[in-house]
């Protein structure tokens, strides 16, 4: 992921902006009562996680050996094509029991036809992905970087009209102004909130007007890139922080995608927060076994 890449990453500020003044209110409508954490990585072949895999494990055995390490992901496949009932049922076999998939709207949804005239486009995509069953993690749209506010009335209709599924959803936005307009975030955020659409939360060097920081659901869905430099470890450790803040005022469950410029660290960034996590929050989740040594 190039996405939000920046040639010098000591020059950015990525301190994690204050909460907005709604995530306690947020939080406080959250009824569960166990903590549900899912983390994991945007791929799961062995070109993108060097070093990963021991030796042995076969290409068709790659994605079984990945969820005995980690216990989600997130199915970008779906993004560039659509794919069928046997391709879900071999997904969520192929894994082990306590594992998610969360599938990305195809870009015929989100990029081609930017949410006009979607509906069929998402029925099949809901027809498809209930193959997944129990695995089914929470799909999500990636809305094109030129997807801006003039484009509003596609993403109303969209919410309240086109996605009939009650499998809940989260949505990122891309274009600048949708965050840092205040009118428009208003807008936007009260939208998504009416309809319990969870906002993405992204944290990118690059891309700092991304982190905005309201959440309109009780269910934090963050997409955190690293940046290939030793800063990364300080993020996560601020990130942790946040997290048991957010667990103490109410958040009961957690999806955490860790991302990289040029994918070569994610599970030893990932195994690195994993531990922290499940020492900050009490949380036990596996912590991924990896080639290198994270720093203490």
């Amino acid at each position: 992921m190039k996405f939000g890449k920046v040639d010098d990453p000591d020059a950015v500020d990525f301190t994690i902006p204050p909460d907005d003044k709604a995530t306690k209110a947020i939080f406080a409508t959250e009824k569960a009562k166990e903590m549900e954490v899912w983390v994991g990585c945007a791929k799961w072949n062995s070109k993108d996680l060097k070093g990963f895999y021991p030796k042995g494990v076969k290409a068709k055995d790659e994605l079984r050996y990945y969820s005995t390490q980690f216990n989600c992901i997130e199915l970008n496949a779906t993004f560039y094509k659509r794919y069928w009932e046997n391709n879900y049922t071999a997904w969520r076999s192929g894994v082990e029991d306590h594992f998610k998939f969360f599938p990305k709207f195809n870009q015929g949804v989100t990029h081609y036809s930017r949410l006009k005239d979607v509906d069929e486009k998402c029925e099949q995509f809901a027809e498809n992905i209930v193959f997944l069953k129990e695995k089914l993690g929470m799909p999500f749209l990636q809305m094109h970087d030129n997807f801006g506010p003039k484009e509003f009335a596609k993403v109303e209709n969209f919410v309240t009209n086109c996605w009939k599924s009650d499998i809940p959803i989260a949505m990122e936005f891309r274009k600048t102004e949708w965050h840092t307009d205040p009118e428009v975030s208003s807008r936007l955020y009260n939208l998504l909130e009416e309809n319990r659409i969870t906002n993405i939360l992204v944290d990118t060097a690059g891309r700092r007007d991304l982190m905005h920081m309201r959440m309109t659901t009780p269910t934090p869905f963050i997409r955190w890139v690293g940046a290939n430099h030793p800063s990364d470890y300080t993020r996560l450790d601020e990130w942790i922080e946040r997290l048991a803040k957010w667990k103490k005022q109410g958040m009961r469950k957690l999806y955490f995608f860790v991302h990289q410029n040029v994918e070569e660290e994610s599970p030893l960034l990932s195994a690195y927060f994993i531990e922290k996590l499940n020492k900050k929050l009490g949380t036990k989740l596996t912590i991924p076994k990896t080639a290198k040594e994270f720093p203490a």
